[in-house]
């Protein structure tokens, strides 16, 4: 299966999927954290490849609600119009199966409600972190391993230069989840069907 992740410069979501043996390149502005396929640069270019698969992880900094407080002034210079644009022409690629990841946002208001919320405790992390996912030909992701001893330390990271970078990481178990459940699981059924 060709997968393109979108918006993903730490390699998680595209190494599990290459784990899982498929084809599977990772794309965004910044240079991949992780050896392997990446195309450092715009992903609208390359929307119309021929994708089985793309799951989406775009820049929440103008979305997400944990910062509504600064949202009048992203409203009055098109910042947020932008953010939503970018999420509306992902959701709308000609690609067949596709799942947009972001946490609590206004994409739920002005786009559309998520098909699903996980958090890490149910993919083997015990930690909380609203994550949402809106999907388009699509399984649900079902829980993997639940974990007890939940704590918010994505929330609780302090201030720094790269904290926006270790919030904005997919968790190991939930990309496992994702190739595991849309690459072979419940995703094959779904293809093998069609």
């Amino acid at each position: 299966m060709r997968v393109l992740v979108a918006c993903e410069y730490s390699g998680a979501v595209r190494d599990a999927f290459i784990a899982a043996g498929h084809n599977a390149i990772s794309c965004d502005l910044l240079p991949s954290e992780r050896k392997g396929p990446h195309f450092q640069g715009d992903v609208v270019g390359l929307l119309n490849g021929n994708w089985d698969l793309m799951i989406a992880h775009p820049p929440c900094t103008h979305l997400a609600v944990s910062g509504a407080r600064h949202f009048p002034a992203k409203i009055a210079d098109g910042r947020q119009q932008a953010a939503l644009d970018f999420v509306r022409l992902l959701m709308d690629a000609p690609i067949p199966r596709i799942a947009i990841e972001n946490p609590v946002s206004i994409i739920s208001s002005r786009i559309r409600k998520p098909d699903q919320v996980i958090h890490p405790w149910q993919h083997g992390h015990g930690e909380t972190k609203a994550t949402c996912l809106w999907l388009k030909n699509l399984p649900r992701l079902i829980p993997t391993r639940i974990v007890s001893g939940r704590e918010q330390r994505i929330h609780r990271m302090p201030p720094g230069p790269d904290r926006w970078k270790e919030r904005s990481r997919t968790y190991p178990g939930i990309a496992a989840a994702m190739a595991d459940q849309w690459g072979c699981g419940e995703f094959a059924m779904i293809r093998d069907a069609a």
